[in-house]
């Protein structure tokens, strides 16, 4: 397998000082670039920059499930486990490569650790047989909510009061430019729990707070798929009434119709996708995805989803549809097309549309005013949508 290394070094012209790439995206390899490339997609101010590395590398060895290889120093074990001629993900889903979701966890000197920001030293034991483990992930919250998510249903948005907890996962498959939660998203220095002990203390935080729904976001929250199957079961198991909401706010990319099964078994009864967008030039633009061929994969499986889930199950699953909003890049004639596509799966569905501003990096675009969001709302009403909600600066209007 040939491999090209590079590292990544920093434009001093664009660095800002922030202290995001010290306490939230750390480096891993910090004696010498591993190439992994977690701070180029986390730096807010793109002040890291992938460069080829042509430095001279010693051989070293490492043992992987029992075999000894040999391998050039200063790469991720990731890295080495490709060359050694390992899949990935072996049984896990798509993972972020960013060191937040804990999906390409293998056990490295007998601890769990990601193989994606971990470099490799002489002598390293590694065993990638993980199903006996118990699996992790980084997690912020819980925290309240009033309004809650994408798949709260829309009656109980207006009570107000809190009506949901909720966590958000670290890690995702897309790049998003705009991303609002970029803190969370890139976070790979928060110690991780596991699915039990999110579970608990969801079940604590309901328990304080007196609601209903137990929600799950993110980063990506689908990413992992064997930490968040265990994790609502656990919920499932901790809290066995039936007016418990298990919520999952997902960008559907990677939800299939399989995993959605595993999920409504496990006892997931919310979910929400956000397809973003109705044309894969536009999911590209607001992904970040250079890969068109990729991008039209996971444009169609969140819309594949969405119409799985409402001809499946219309009896045991809420179903919520996001759609993020910003004119910068998604026009009306786009919304119209998405509003009719909605509603040729069931004009009864609930749709949230976010009115994208940009936090994390493309600080060009300004906010929605809230006159264009009830123009979106109108124009989403009129392709026959019933339930549509829509976010602004002075709060969330309709349905």
């Amino acid at each position: 397998m040939k491999f090209k290394f590079v590292k990544c070094i920093i434009d001093e012209t664009k660095c800002k000082k922030c202290g995001f790439c010290v306490e939230v995206n750390r480096c891993y390899s910090p004696d010498r670039c591993s190439g992994c490339l977690s701070c180029y997609w986390a730096c807010p101010h793109e002040a890291r920059i992938p460069v080829e590395d042509r430095q001279k590398r010693e051989i070293v060895g490492i043992s992987i499930d029992g075999v000894v290889y040999e391998f050039p120093e200063y790469i991720t074990v990731k890295q080495a486990l490709k060359l050694a001629g390992y899949d990935f993900p072996p049984q896990t889903g798509d993972f972020c490569e960013i060191g937040g979701c804990w999906s390409c966890a293998v056990i490295v000197n007998g601890n769990l650790e990601r193989s994606c920001i971990t470099p490799i030293t002489d002598g390293m034991r590694i065993e990638t047989n993980v199903e006996d483990v118990e699996p992790l992930r980084i997690i912020h919250g819980p925290q309240p909510h009033t309004v809650g998510g994408k798949a709260t249903p829309w009656n109980e948005k207006k009570r107000g009061r809190y009506i949901e907890v909720a966590i958000w996962t670290a890690g995702c498959n897309l790049r998003c430019l705009q991303c609002q939660n970029y803190h969370v998203t890139y976070d790979n220095t928060s110690s991780p729990l596991s699915p039990r002990e999110a579970a608990e203390i969801m079940t604590y935080y309901r328990r304080i707070y007196g609601v209903d729904g137990l929600a799950i976001s993110g980063g990506e929250p689908t990413l992992n798929r064997r930490w968040l199957i265990q994790y609502f079961k656990e919920l499932k198991r901790l809290n066995p009434d039936p007016e418990a909401r298990f919520h999952l706010d997902s960008n559907g990319t990677i939800l299939t119709p399989d995993y959605i099964d595993e999920l409504v078994e496990a006892g997931c009864n919310n979910i929400g996708v956000e397809p973003k967008g109705a044309r894969v030039e536009t999911f590209m633009e607001i992904t970040g995805m250079r890969d068109r061929e990729l991008a039209e994969k996971y444009l169609q499986t969140a819309w594949n989803a969405a119409r799985y889930i409402a001809d499946n199950y219309a009896d045991k699953v809420y179903l919520g549809i996001g759609i993020p909003y910003n004119p910068a890049f998604m026009s009306l004639e786009e919304i119209r097309e998405i509003g009719y596509k909605i509603a040729s799966i069931d004009p009864e569905i609930q749709v949230c549309v976010l009115d994208y501003f940009p936090t994390f990096r493309r600080r060009d675009i300004k906010r929605p005013r809230p006159i264009q969001m009830i123009k979106v709302k109108r124009i989403l009403n009129e392709a026959g949508l019933k339930h549509v909600i829509v976010q602004t600066s002075l709060g969330h209007i309709g349905p």
